[in-house]
């Protein structure tokens, strides 16, 4: 059976023909994923050049240090920019960058683009556009600050819904940080608690020039179709550009569409190119001829053990990649692989949850606990989404319990004391295997919000090499050892009551959380 005949029937006309055999027909190990390039550009790199990162402490130095050497570009793509020193330091570290390079040179080669969310870079009086501002001043021609608004939140609606609420109808939610031909995949924001005690996830990729390309092409992209910060703080569109709340929806969505895809396509038939230059051949067995012949030349790349597969998911611009390659990984996997899934707010879509609960792999289930819920102790109405959280996860859980699911689909809470929880991914483990071969990582959570809503990109990062797996093995362990099992008792507990109320609204509102 072929994963490409299950995406057939979920095609929409933006999405790429097959050009590529079926991945059924490739061989055991992490070639069974090259069915993905029929949607994607596959960018084939060494292992040596991945690095997977632990703490946010490491992240934010690694930020900081990258900015500090970067000499052509700083592309970051984050929901917001925070107002507290930590973030400060790093709008510092990019005005000392940007002067050096205008010192060396007399007029500047780097370049510095960021693309953050309208609505939520925009709360408060002090927000991202108020600490970015002073970098537009000082340096109008080398940087670029973009706020998409999504063009769901537009005419009655944006006038009478307040501030905070407002971020429920769509956000851009996509995380990619770049320095040069560096990329940092996460899903952690540019704000202190995630430099600090909001656990999270973070691959560096090394010197990967083709990848940093279509990252910086996909922000350009997003950017020309946002809103953009002015030195006043005020913001406008680029010319002969529609608007997302005041032109026409359809229209802007259009556009989006196919600028989006433009960059898709365009990196994907380069990748296709370059493949068939060096590293793929139509011929089964070729790899051992192409290995010869990269070694016979001296001057060719190795051939690549390790394969990065971006994955977009734009539903308001009629994009649904993630999805469709999630749902086929999930729809694939085999009896006795093993899944470990990840996510800070478990508001799982029904399709995957029919997946998981009518599929055949083992699933391990990583979830907040409430007390490290990132809304945990908000005030107002928002204090309350832990408790719906709870309630959601209480009836998956009942699922599985009246499916006689216990033993295959297993949920544990992230428990850790003064810290928040916002990891998500997912780690494969293929049958008989105790090391994983895939991973996802980058934005979305696997929730309504995620495929329906908001902007999101992630990776899948496929590797032979066992030293990268142990890396992502590593990873994933060291997440779980912070966890506890789910059971029936759990929800006995005083601290998973439900108020009535919540469990009336729930059903009601889990579609914006």
């Amino acid at each position: 059976r072929s994963s490409w005949l299950l995406l057939a029937p979920l095609l929409t006309p933006p999405v790429p023909v097959i050009t590529a055999p079926p991945c059924s027909l490739c061989p055991e190990g992490a070639h069974r994923f090259q069915w993905i390039r029929n949607l994607v550009p596959e960018f084939g790199i060494s292992s040596s050049h991945v690095k997977v990162l632990s703490s946010p402490a490491e992240f934010y130095e690694l930020l900081k240090v990258q900015i500090k050497t970067a000499k052509q570009r700083v592309v970051m793509a984050s929901l917001y920019l925070g107002t507290g020193l930590l973030e400060q330091e790093l709008v510092d570290c990019l005005e000392e960058t940007l002067e050096k390079s205008l010192q060396a040179k007399g007029s500047s080669n780097l370049k510095v683009s960021i693309l953050l969310d309208y609505t939520r870079g925009s709360r408060g009086r002090k927000n991202s556009r108020t600490m970015l501002i002073p970098l537009l001043q000082r340096f109008p021609e080398q940087v670029r600050v973009s706020l998409f608004h999504t063009p769901n939140l537009r005419g009655l609606l944006r006038l009478l819904i307040p501030e905070r609420f407002n971020e429920t109808i769509g956000l851009q939610h996509i995380k990619v940080y770049l320095f040069d031909d560096n990329v940092i995949l996460s899903g952690a924001n540019l704000s202190d608690l995630y430099f600090t005690n909001r656990q999270d996830r973070y691959v560096l990729l090394q010197d990967s020039p083709e990848i940093a390309d279509f990252f910086t092409e996909l922000v350009d992209a997003l950017g020309d179709v946002s809103l953009q910060l002015q030195r006043d703080d005020t913001v406008q569109m680029m010319e002969g550009m529609v608007h997302p709340y005041q032109g026409d929806k359809v229209a802007y969505c259009e556009i989006a569409n196919r600028r989006v895809m433009e960059v898709i396509n365009s990196a994907r038939t380069r990748q296709e190119l370059l493949h068939a230059k060096t590293f793929h051949s139509s011929q089964q067995g070729s790899s051992l001829l192409s290995q010869q012949g990269s070694q016979a030349s001296g001057g060719l790349k190795p051939e690549p053990d390790t394969w990065i597969y971006p994955l977009i998911q734009m539903k308001p611009f009629g994009i649904q990649i993630d999805e469709m390659v999630t749902e086929t990984l999930l729809t694939e996997a085999e009896r006795d692989a093993r899944i470990y899934l990840s996510t800070g707010y478990f508001n799982l879509t029904q399709a995957y949850m029919d997946l998981i609960l009518g599929t055949r792999a083992e699933y391990r289930i990583l979830l907040a606990s409430p007390e490290v819920n990132g809304f945990f102790g908000a005030k107002g109405v928002a204090g309350a989404i832990p408790a719906a959280y709870v309630y959601i996860e209480h009836q998956f859980y009942s699922e599985v319990c009246y499916l006689h699911q216990q033993e295959r689909v297993q949920l544990q809470e992230y428990s850790r004391a003064g810290w928040t929880f916002h990891a998500k991914g997912l780690w494969l483990y293929l049958a008989g295997s105790d090391l994983p071969c895939l991973t996802l990582i980058g934005s979305p959570n696997f929730g309504y919000r995620s495929v329906h809503r908001d902007l999101e990109a992630q990776v899948a990062i496929v590797t032979e090499n066992k030293a990268l797996q142990q890396q992502l093995h590593q990873e994933q362990e060291q997440l779980y050892l912070c966890s506890g099992v789910v059971s029936s008792s759990t929800f006995e507990q005083p601290n998973r009551y439900v108020k009535l109320w919540v469990k009336l609204v729930t059903p009601l509102i889990k579609n914006f959380f």
